[in-house]
Formats: structure tokens, C-alpha cells, sequence
């Protein structure tokens, strides 16, 4: 066992620190310039999408899919997780403050490479056995490479997102949530596993209409509840906000000139660990939010590409961030403390043992509509290899992983859930450069033929 935990550790540390950096960030750089800046253009359309679908709640999820909010709200359900709290917190401890300017960056170039996903997500979803609209990474990977070839390497991308998100992933998830509930409650990890399986096996078997449901509600509810707890700690601490701004940025390039910094932080941790947490946070390139935005019921699939921009924007420019301003504003980094704890300390300064109460509420929220949205991602791959009859019993699957994960932490488990998280982004991410064309094609005819008029020919067209 330990043997072969070692082995996926040094694998995890190739592809996290050398391969997938320069993959990610290569790949949103190359989409950045292709698409013309397609972050800084189409950012207004996005939220116009995102505000629209959020007031008007317009459309219900069914055989034809979920509303483009629905869809967003579920990309967004998977995307703001437990990483949002611990996972900022691991990189200003590691990198120094610095590690968030260099997230800011991977998130920017990551908004365009979210866009080509979800825009070729789209394009190639299809109406499968079931007769439900789906989509996702398999079927632009088969469109990019066909033959023998794309079948494999969509067959290798499906177990790989099966295993790390629906089952390994998912047990993480609930470890968090079981862990957060005993610290603060003292409530028993088993007691809330039990809570979480049962919770999580209603919606599963509610199919497409409950998911969506969920997500379309608790995503709002648990951002605001986040953002108004953190914004509140920010201001009491009002004083040391330019301080927070200014180590963020000295940090970046001189990490030991930042006072009260990480001990031993250098522009190289604080790079890596940055863009690494910055891009594992927002999942971009990764290939696991063009699920539910394959399922979006839009006239033309670049307004999607533009809604799941958002997505990254409020998972790394907004979550994110209210993290790593609380640690930073309280001057919690010299403490020593790293992870959730990191977090409860600074959030205990103002909140006191409410501190923990608070973490372990919005760590339920994040973590279980991780789960919720994890699950949909994998359930999509399952149909793909297996028929929609497989369904029941990968529910029945991911509830008892669940369960499981809430009792203890196996490390070899964690590992290999990272391991696998990360060799599902090679596939993903190498069809996308071998669609650079397609996915310019689909840009250049929203903004040339769809914009101006959106002729009802143009929309007949990309649905068919």
C-alpha cells in the first residue's frame, strides 16, 4: 500500500507541478490569442446570461436539457468547492500572498480555454439512448480524432472522470463535510455520512430535472452566504486591506520582502502553488463543467462558452478571493497553520468558535453540491460506456462512497483521486488544440452572422 501511494505521489508531482501547468496555462494563453481576448469581450455577455437566468428563471430542465443559468448553476456547483476554503488557504501558507496574484492570472487565461469547452461541449453534444440531450469531453475527443484512436482516448477520459470525480472525488467531498460537522458539532463522521448518502442518493435518482433544481437554488444561497460572512471579516478588518492588496503583489515577484509571509516562499512556490490551485479550482481545461453546459438550452453555443466564463469569474475572482482577503486582512499566515484550519483561525478572530460553525455550514454547501455536480459528470461518462440502465447502479455506487469517505481519510485514496483528476485534463485538453479551428469557426460566425440579427436561419442551424 505504501509502496504504491508513493508511486502516485511522484506521478501527481510531475503532472501537477510540470506537465498540467504548462498544458493549462499553455492551452489558455493559445485560446486567449485565437479567440482575441474572448475573456475581456464577451465578459458582459456573460453576465447578462448569469443575471438574466438568476431574475427570470427562464426554462425548466428536461429530455431537452437545462436552462443555460441551470447549467451554469450546476458547472458552478462542481467548480466552488471545499478547494475554495482549504485549497486558498494551502497556497498563501505555501506560495505567500503572492500565489494569489498568480491564481488571478491562471483564472483569466483558464476563462478562455472554459469558453472552447463549453462551446465544442455544445457543438458535438447529442441525444443519447435514453433520449435526453448529452454531452461532454468523449464526443468532441471522437469528433478531434477519428478512428480507433478517439475511442480510446474518449473510453480512457470517461473511467478516468468516473473514478476521480464520481467515486474517489466524491468521497473526499464527504470526508470534508463529515470532518467540518464533528469539529464544530462533535457529531459523529458516521452520523453524517449517513446524512450525506441519503441527501445526496434523493437527488441522484431525481435525474436531470432534480439536479438542476438543486443547484439552480443552493448555488445562489450558498455564494451570498460565503461572500456576506467573508466580506464582513474584510471590512472589519478595513485597515489592513491595502496591506492584503500590497503583499499580494510584492509577494508575486519578491515573496521574502512581504511581512509576516509564508517562511520560505519563493516566486517559484509562489507561482506554482497558485496557478496549480487557481486551475484545479475553477476546473478549466480539465473537462469536467462541459457536461452540464453540453445540456444548456441555448440559440447559438457560444452564448454558453460566455456563461461559463462566469463560472471561473466567481469561483477564483469572487469565492476565491474572500478567502484569501479574510486570511489576509486578519494576518492569519504567520500562525503556522495551514488548510481548513488556516481558514477557521482567521474567521475565529472576528466570529470567535462561531468561526468553525460558520466553516462547517458553507463546507456543507460547497462540498455537497460538489458532489451533486460531480456526480452528473460521471453519470454522463457512465451512459457513455455502459447505456443509460447503468445509472441506478452508479448511484447506488457514488452513495456508498460516500458513506465511506465520511469514516476516515485513506491518503492512498486522496492521491489517487488527484492523480486521476489530473490525467483526465491530458485528453481533455489535447483535443481542444486539435479543434482550434472548429472552435474559431463557431466564435467567428456568432460575432459575424448570429449578433447582430440572430436570424431564426442561424438558430435552425445550430440546433440541428
Amino acid at each position: 500500500m505504501n509502496v504504491l501511494n508513493n508511486i502516485v505521489l511522484t506521478m501527481q508531482h510531475y503532472l501537477s507541478d510540470y506537465i498540467l501547468i504548462f498544458m493549462l496555462v499553455g492551452g489558455g494563453i493559445w485560446f486567449t490569442v485565437n479567440l482575441r481576448f474572448i475573456q475581456v469581450r464577451g465578459f458582459s455577455q456573460g453576465m447578462r446570461i448569469m443575471f438574466g437566468g438568476l431574475i427570470h428563471k427562464k426554462g425548466k430542465a428536461d429530455k431537452a436539457g437545462m436552462s443555460s443559468f441551470q447549467a451554469l448553476a450546476t458547472a458552478i456547483a462542481a467548480q466552488v468547492g471545499t478547494g475554495n476554503i482549504a485549497g486558498a488557504a494551502t497556497a498563501l501558507s505555501i506560495g505567500g500572498p503572492g500565489a494569489i496574484f498568480w491564481m488571478w492570472i491562471a483564472a483569466f487565461f483558464g476563462m478562455a480555454t472554459i469558453f472552447s469547452e463549453a462551446v465544442m461541449a455544445q457543438k458535438y453534444k447529442r441525444i443519447g439512448e435514453d433520449g435526453q440531450i448529452t454531452g461532454g469531453p468523449v464526443y468532441y475527443i471522437r469528433a478531434a480524432f477519428t478512428g480507433r484512436f478517439g475511442k480510446v482516448l474518449a473510453a480512457a477520459f470517461s473511467v478516468l472522470i468516473i473514478l476521480a470525480l464520481g467515486f474517489m472525488g466524491n468521497a473526499v467531498q464527504s470526508n470534508s463535510i463529515a470532518d467540518a460537522f464533528h469539529t464544530a458539532f462533535g457529531i459523529p463522521q458516521y452520523i453524517m455520512g449517513i446524512v450525506v448518502a441519503v441527501l445526496a442518493l434523493f437527488i441522484f435518482t431525481g435525474g436531470i430535472s432534480r439536479i438542476a433544481k438543486f443547484t439552480e437554488y443552493v448555488v445562489p444561497f450558498m455564494a451570498i452566504l460565503y461572500i456576506v460572512g467573508s466580506l464582513i471579516v474584510i471590512f472589519a478588518n478595513y485597515k489592513n486591506i491595502p496591506y492584503a492588496f500590497e503583499s499580494i503583489f510584492v509577494g508575486a515577484f519578491k515573496p521574502d520582502a512581504v511581512a509576516g509571509g509564508a517562511a520560505g516562499a519563493t516566486i517559484k512556490l509562489a507561482v506554482s502553488k497558485g496557478v496549480a490551485r487557481g486551475l484545479f479550482s475553477n476546473e478549466a481545461g480539465m473537462g469536467s463543467t462541459p457536461h452540464a453546459h453540453a445540456v444548456a438550452k441555448v440559440d447559438h453555443p457560444a452564448q454558453q462558452g460566455f456563461a461559463a466564463m462566469i463560472g471561473v469569474f466567481i469561483d477564483t475572482f469572487i469565492v476565491l478571493n474572500m478567502t484569501a482577503f479574510v486570511i489576509l486582512t486578519t494576518k492569519s499566515i504567520p500562525t503556522g497553520l495551514t488548510g481548513a484550519q488556516l481558514s477557521q483561525y482567521a474567521f475565529s478572530t472576528l466570529y470567535g468558535k462561531g468561526g468553525n460553525i460558520f466553516i462547517a455550514v458553507c463546507m456543507f454547501f460547497f462540498a455537497f453540491s460538489t458532489v451533486v455536480g460531480w456526480y452528473f459528470f460521471g453519470e454522463m461518462n457512465v451512459k457513455y460506456l455502459f447505456g443509460p440502465k447503468a445509472v441506478k447502479v452508479y448511484a447506488v455506487l457514488v452513495a456508498c462512497c460516500v458513506f465511506l469517505g465520511s469514516l476516515a481519510k485513506v491518503d492512498l485514496v486522496w492521491n489517487m483521486s488527484d492523480c486521476f483528476n489530473s490525467l483526465m485534463v491530458i485528453p481533455n485538453i489535447v483535443a481542444l488544440f486539435a479543434l482550434t479551428k472548429t472552435i474559431k469557426t463557431v466564435h467567428d460566425d456568432y460575432y459575424n452572422n448570429f449578433l447582430p440579427s440572430e436570424p431564426e436561419e442561424s438558430r435552425a442551424e445550430w440546433h440541428k
